[in-house]
């Protein structure tokens, strides 16, 4: 729909610009004559600025202040390629299919304004990236790393896996993750008594892409995607230490051992990663910085709407968005 305003303002133009005209009796000209009544151009001008207006005006408002801050670079034309190829291969690169698709689910006529659009959402990702990351303070950086950075740790486990199915009651489900609690604590008693872990792992664990190496998951850290509940546990471990609990997963029960730990990175070297990750919680956490970003990047640039009623209408959606957000 944020393209339909567009067209219909220039079919405004062209109707008044070209050939004769009716005229209606308050002088205004008319782009609908009824038996009933007449339509003025007026009417439907008002209309489409009442529904249309203010969201066509936003992107219009950044589209002109983010290609100005933000240059095109290859980055981002990769990523709209890819968006597009995307869509694209969703409806078997069938033209008319994706044409139907973009039309329906963007409000867009064609691949170019598609391209357009997608060009302006990336802008847009950067802005709020700067924003967000101008709020972080050195203060915050170096608690997250005080308290947060860990060296990599090369570590092993056993994993024990509840045999369960979705045609099972509650009561069967609850026995079956008892009996695997059972085997997992029964090789810890294994390990306690001196068998190998290594050994235990090719015996004990299902997780098939590690048993056969003896449960050996090589070095990890926080970014090695790993379940919470897994990092939490080998984080806390000593060097050279098992866990004497079984450790519970969404994956099932996990024996641990942390062989060996790296000293973590100096500051310097993993600065730009910390601060990523804390731009992606702030804006996790509060959704309404993306919207915040853009007030202030349109203040910025000394935005100023002359049409009372359209800068009235602006506020308003600033606020609802703002607000719905929270």
């Amino acid at each position: 729909m944020k393209k339909i305003l567009i067209c219909l303002c220039l079919a405004l133009l062209f109707i008044t610009g070209c050939g004769k005209v009716p005229k209606l009796e308050n002088g205004q000209e008319a782009v609908v004559t009824l038996k009933s009544g007449d339509i003025s151009i007026d009417q439907l001008y008002n209309e489409l600025k009442n529904k249309y207006a203010v969201s066509i005006l936003v992107d219009m408002i950044d589209t002109e202040i983010l290609n100005e801050k933000y240059e095109t670079t290859d980055e981002e034309k990769e990523d709209i390629d890819s968006k597009v190829a995307q869509i694209k291969a969703q409806y078997d690169n069938d033209q008319t299919q994706f044409l139907t698709a973009i039309q329906q689910y963007f409000g867009v006529q064609n691949e170019e304004e598609l391209r357009e659009l997608l060009a302006l959402d990336y802008k847009r990702g950067l802005a709020i990236d700067d924003y967000v990351e101008s709020l972080i303070t050195d203060d915050e950086i170096d608690q997250y790393y005080q308290e947060t950075v860990v060296g990599d740790m090369l570590v092993r486990h056993i994993l024990i896996k509840p045999v369960t199915n979705t045609s099972m009651t509650t009561d069967e489900k609850a026995a079956a993750e008892e009996e695997a609690l059972a085997k997992a604590k029964e090789v810890i008693t294994k390990l306690k008594n001196g068998e190998d872990f290594a050994e235990l792992a090719k015996q004990y664990s299902e997780d098939e892409g590690t048993k056969e190496n003896g449960g050996s998951l090589g070095y990890i850290n926080r970014n090695s995607n790993m379940v919470e509940e897994f990092m939490d546990a080998a984080i806390s471990l000593e060097v050279g230490k098992y866990t004497v609990e079984p450790v519970k997963s969404s994956y099932g029960y996990h024996i641990i051992l942390k062989e060996e730990q790296k000293d973590k990175p100096k500051l310097d070297a993993i600065k730009d990663d910390i601060i990523d990750t804390l731009r992606d919680e702030k804006l996790e956490n509060d959704s309404s910085l993306q919207y915040q970003a853009l007030i202030e990047l349109r203040k910025e640039y000394k935005m100023e709407i002359q049409d009372d009623e359209l800068k009235s209408q602006y506020n308003t959606l600033m606020n609802n968005l703002m607000t719905s957000s929270n």
